[in-house]
């Protein structure tokens, strides 16, 4: 997979308040946004820089990524008007990493007017399934002005 020529604007794309964009912790794992639909939402972070005591990959990495592709997917599906926050996040860590590049794939399981679930399947360099995590989003009307 490569990355795209020009960077996804995910803030206009899901209603990311300007005033919160520079301080994501997304940036601070080195996520990248690979592509985002309300289908699919794609994206990677770095092992290095991510790591537990023992050198492999930390399992708070793993649920970063998720819950911010898993994020990205449920905002996308809220509608206008409409605001994703997580409420659930459940991930079962298959295999560990120690080097390279995770990727994440999320896609919603399901869109509902309450709630949006999005099933997030993250893979090593080789392809292997490394993580699966499940994100529900509760869906609420934004408030007046936000």
């Amino acid at each position: 997979m490569t990355e795209s020529a020009a960077p996804i604007d995910v803030e206009r794309l899901s209603g990311i308040d300007p005033a919160a964009a520079d301080q994501q912790l997304n940036d601070k794992v080195g996520m990248k946004l690979l592509e985002a639909t309300a289908e699919r939402v794609v994206g990677t972070i770095p092992v290095e820089g991510n790591l537990q005591p023992y050198g492999l990959l930390h399992g708070g990495a793993n649920a970063v990524l998720a819950e911010a592709l898993g994020s990205t997917v449920a905002a996308l599906n809220a509608g206008p008007g409409r605001a994703a926050m997580g409420l659930e996040l459940s991930c079962t860590h298959h295999r560990a990493v120690r080097s390279g590049t995770v990727t994440g794939v999320a896609t919603p399981l399901h869109v509902g007017r309450g709630t949006i679930t999005a099933e997030i399947v993250l893979t090593d360099d080789e392809g292997r399934r490394t993580c699966t995590a499940r994100l529900t989003c509760v869906v609420r009307d934004r408030p007046p002005g936000a």
